[in-house]
């Protein structure tokens, strides 16, 4: 049975990986495939527990390939601390896709980044909720509950190995937006790298009729 976590990112799905690595009938990654596209991308092999965020945006190839054989979970977090953490994240990944490829036209989005990052989560959300509602396999955990829902989940889909390794993995935090910040200023683009993506960026400021002048 391949098991699928689905989230909205910055809410422990590292964290869950690292607890499911704990299990021995079970193989477990964290967003193994996101180089990938095409077939490749949602190629999983069975007994297999994935976590990736991205997922909520591939929800019709991943029911097309699998339709209801996988167990499905919906990890959920606070969203008002979700979006708190992508707003530390603004300029990249998810949010800086969010406001400038999905909502479009940045120039006209007047929202602050807060608003923006809790319209991401909800938007998420909501499409997975959505997905979820005629699939057989599934259950809702949310971090604040971890150390409750994961025996849940645990039981449900059989999982062997070392449950109290598996358990402590949830009192610590992985992948925080301060280690994050941490690691970009030690492996900091030399300007010369860096030039094209900020005039990039710059450019997609401008207004819609400057560019089209």
């Amino acid at each position: 049975m391949r098991v699928f976590i689905l989230c909205t990112g910055r809410c422990g799905s590292m964290t869950f990986i690292k607890s499911c690595s704990h299990i021995i009938n079970y193989t477990s990654s964290h967003e193994s495939r996101i180089a990938d596209i095409g077939q490749q991308r949602l190629d999983y092999s069975d007994n297999h527990i994935e976590a990736d965020n991205r997922l909520a945006w591939f929800l019709g190839r991943l029911d097309e390939a699998y339709g209801d054989d996988p167990f499905f979970v919906h990890l959920t977090r606070s969203s008002q601390r979700v979006a708190e953490s992508y707003v530390r994240r603004a300029d990249f990944g998810l949010m800086h896709a969010y406001k400038n490829g999905i909502l479009g036209y940045p120039e006209r989005t007047k929202y602050d980044a807060i608003d923006v990052a809790l319209d991401a989560c909800v938007t998420i959300d909501a499409n997975i909720r959505f997905f979820l509602r005629n699939k057989s396999c599934t259950m809702q955990l949310s971090l604040e509950n971890a150390a409750v829902d994961f025996g849940e989940f645990w039981s449900r889909i059989g999982a062997e190995g070392n449950y109290q390794a598996a358990l402590a993995e949830w009192q610590s935090k992985t992948n925080t937006s301060e280690e994050l910040a941490q690691k970009r200023r030690t492996r900091r683009t030399p300007l010369y790298r860096r030039f094209p993506r900020k005039l990039g960026r710059i450019l997609t400021g401008v207004p819609m009729y400057v560019r089209n002048a």
